[in-house]
């Protein structure tokens, strides 16, 4: 009787230990149906409306003859392209390289900066490279929502020529009302991006198969060899057209960029499940169609669809562009943000749209200065075709920078030996080589307007940068020993009133020139007293372990470092609640936040050209209040100003 007990026991746990690994799995499924989803919504959409302009562009300049045999062969480095760019590189090998989770050129410089850190001088020009590809992700964020909406827009033209005029005043209202709800915030609507950007998908792939049923000998273009012939009998056009080739992979950079977001596995997924089959169905079928009737090259895309449905189609483009934009809208706030902590650019007002979801932000300057940007890139190129001009040599740069930072990561960062590293990067490093060289020869066309956005953010990067090393540099030239200084005061120790003082130091171990005002004004000292400094590291996430760092200074004061990561929000009030175990409790009532607000005076023969020095000091000037910026009670933050010469 107790050995049948005694199985029925065991039977009992395994049936239940089966149905928790069974929910488990379905849990985990579930999930992972979800991500996948979701990463076709915010991580593809840019690749993904690429077929409404890309084929057509190579094409249109009249360098090609118009064959079947040459466009077996543009097919080919269609899908080749995005096999070697997007498959290889990105899916395969980038992708690798996170950054504790987190993906991105902000990412992929903090490792490679991390990478040759013994290298000081390696680390400044991977800084810069960094800096700039960083400050181009702008320009392309420019051209990205003009060239998408207006291309779906221009649908009309093939609708009825009629039409026409309405193309770009329309583009302009679409564009308008994308960016004037960003202030609402997307966390509302953003669960339906994934499942319309899906059946947007879906329907270019059907759009793809019906062409391709129609004339099936356009699957030859599957083969390598058709690129490779068109390569080698035609090396000339073939250089030329790369520019416009590599319309076809724009948007892969977000691949990584979303890496935090969704994770390798659904990105992947999405990618080999979805993405990837239908744009080559789609490109095929409309290489189908124009071996079929050269003249649909006007716009092969949507004269692919039946009379009936173009309309309809011209909708659901407008709508997969418009999700496209707002992704890269999106990404432009979190870039900004994530720029700003880690010192590259000053503080600007960050709103948060949403109380659940701390990564839905809004900034109002970044918003505002897109959206006038892409309205002068919309009325300047009037046309999608022109846009396309001046699209590719941002990305290719862009795509150039990242190859280089991938490789000082896996070599210096994961030890991998230098023949390996070498021949995981030379081959993409060439190609993204030969897609820039050709891009560049647009630039007078149009390549020099991202270019002119990019190297405008760039030099405000950079000059901000350098300033706030001055800057730093004078008042610990200026500053005095925190604990020497202390040691003085209390030999005979001001009037002490209840309540903590928090001030704010820029360095560590100085005094700051909130507390020298205080004493020489108000002659008294708090009960306690905090010496805050707030540093940011090239980490994505600094976890609540480790957000604190406290030396005793005696007196009931107290030395403190706040850790961040560049993606952290920075909350002093409640990173300063972890006080309690040290002694220092922290009343809100009775704190107070002392800062410094210093005034820059740029001085001729200074650290900078006086140009710079001035564009610092205005750029400081106007940076947003640094009580705002760390989430300190309106009702107990003190200012005090100083002027400081650099």
């Amino acid at each position: 009787m107790r050995r049948e007990r005694h199985v029925a026991a065991v039977s009992h746990l395994s049936v239940t230990s089966s149905a928790t690994a069974t929910a488990s799995k379905s849990v985990h499924q579930s999930s992972l149906a979800a991500l996948t989803l979701g990463a076709l919504g915010v991580v593809y959409g840019d690749i993904g409306t690429s077929v409404l302009y890309a084929l057509k562009e190579v094409f249109s300049p009249g360098l090609i003859a118009f064959t079947p045999d040459n466009v077996l062969g543009i097919l080919s480095l269609f899908v080749w392209t995005l096999t070697s760019i997007v498959s290889f590189k990105y899916v395969t090998l980038v992708l690798r390289a996170d950054n504790h989770g987190e993906g991105g050129l902000v990412a992929m410089l903090a490792l490679a900066s991390q990478a040759v850190k013994d290298k000081p001088q390696l680390r400044r020009v991977l800084l810069l490279i960094g800096i700039f590809g960083t400050a181009l992700f702008y320009g392309d964020g420019v051209i990205t929502p003009a060239i998408s909406v207006l291309s779906a827009v221009e649908g009309l033209r093939v609708f009825s020529p009629a039409l026409s005029h309405w193309v770009i005043p329309l583009t302009l209202l679409i564009l308008f009302v994308l960016f004037w709800v960003q202030r609402y915030g997307t966390s509302g609507i953003g669960r339906f991006f994934g499942p319309l950007t899906a059946i947007w998908f879906i329907v270019i792939a059907v759009l793809g198969i019906m062409n391709i049923w129609l004339n099936p000998a356009v699957l030859w273009a599957l083969s390598p060899h058709h690129a490779w012939r068109f390569l080698s009998e035609n090396p000339g056009v073939s250089f030329l057209i790369l520019g416009a080739l590599v319309l076809c992979v724009t948007g892969a950079e977000a691949l990584y960029a979303d890496l935090g977001h969704f994770g390798k596995k659904p990105i992947r997924l999405a990618w080999f499940a979805m993405v990837m089959p239908a744009l080559t169905c789609n490109y095929l079928g409309q290489g189908a169609l124009l071996l079929g009737d050269p003249a649909a090259l006007e716009n092969p895309f949507f004269l692919m669809a039946p009379t009936w449905a173009v309309l309809p189609l011209i909708g659901l483009a407008t709508l997969a562009t418009v999700i496209a934009s707002q992704a890269l809208i999106s990404g432009a706030f979190s870039v900004t943000k994530q720029v700003v902590q880690l010192g590259y650019l000053p503080r600007l007002n960050i709103l948060h749209t949403s109380a659940k979801d701390l990564g839905q932000i809004y900034i109002p300057m970044v918003n505002w200065g897109l959206f006038v940007a892409i309205v002068l890139a919309v009325v300047l190129f009037q046309s999608s075709a022109n846009l396309a001009s001046a699209y590719g040599i941002a990305v290719t740069l862009d795509m150039l920078i990242t190859t280089v930072l991938t490789f000082f990561v896996i070599r210096f960062g994961w030890r991998y030996p230098l023949w390996l590293c070498v021949g995981a990067t030379a081959g993409f490093f060439v190609i993204d080589v030969l897609f820039f060289a050709s891009n560049a020869l647009k630039f007078f066309e149009g390549g020099w307007f991202p270019l002119l956005i990019g190297t405008a953010i760039f030099t405000l990067m950079v000059t901000w940068a350098r300033g706030r090393e001055l800057l730093t540099a004078r008042q610990v030239e200026e500053g005095m020993d925190l604990p020497s200084f202390l040691n003085a005061v209390f030999v005979s120790p001001p009037q002490r009133v209840e309540g903590t003082a928090v001030f704010m130091t820029p360095q560590v171990g100085t005094v700051p020139t909130a507390l020298l005002h205080n004493l020489k004004h108000n002659k008294v000292l708090h009960r306690q007293n905090l010496f805050v400094t707030v540093q940011n590291h090239e980490v994505p996430w600094i976890g609540l372990n480790k957000r604190i760092e406290i030396e005793p200074l005696h007196h009931d004061c107290w030395q403190v470092i706040v850790n961040y990561g560049f993606k952290n929000d920075p909350d002093l009030p409640k990173a300063l609640e972890q006080l309690k175990v040290h002694g220092a409790d922290l009343d809100p009532m009775s704190t107070s936040y002392f800062l410094s607000r210093d005034i820059v005076i740029p001085t001729i023969g200074g650290g900078m050209a006086t140009w710079r020095e001035k564009l610092f000091a205005q750029m400081h000037l106007n940076a947003s209040a640094a009580a705002e910026f760390l989430k300190l009670p309106n009702n107990a933050v003190v200012e005090l100003g100083s002027k400081i010469e650099i």
